[in-house]
């Protein structure tokens, strides 16, 4: 079933240099991008994103965190690509993220743990249009598409 799924790259990943690795993760898993910007999070957006979380010890500093730098945000489309997606990135805590994993090669903390992905189908549908308008989401085929 083709999906589409939010991603975005936290700012340790673009300050580590790690953008191209880590995309090049996402597109060897069969996984195309349909959209795709470099922003900074404002507190209202990082809010918005981890709203399920207010409360909780952990709140403050990730907020802190996620709007410290740039980070690169993204739609990726394929088939069962959120959960794809997070097959790819690797359990939420580096330590036990399995290596291979984005999460398991490249984190270094919970917080720090290089990319944020949409955990349901109902979670990618309200994040995407946090980022990105319909028209900034493209439709289109890959050559490898075509014979399918």
């Amino acid at each position: 079933m083709r999906e589409k799924t939010f991603v975005y790259l936290k700012p340790n990943t673009i300050q580590r240099q790690l953008v191209g690795e880590v995309l090049r993760r996402f597109e060897r898993r069969g996984l195309k991008i349909v959209a795709m910007k470099m922003l900074w999070l404002s507190r209202k957006q990082a809010e918005e994103l981890y709203k399920e979380h207010r409360g909780k010890d952990f709140y403050e500093p990730l907020i802190k965190f996620v709007t410290s730098s740039p980070i690169i945000a993204m739609v990726l489309e394929g088939d069962h690509a959120v959960k794809l997606v997070r097959h790819t990135i690797g359990s939420t805590d580096p330590m036990e993220a399995s290596g291979g994993t984005i999460r398991g090669d490249f984190a270094i903390s919970v917080r720090k743990n290089i990319v944020h992905a949409s955990d349901s189908l109902e979670s990618a549908k309200r994040e995407i249009a946090l980022f990105f308008d319909e028209s900034e989401i493209f439709d289109y085929q890959l050559p490898l598409e075509e014979h399918f």
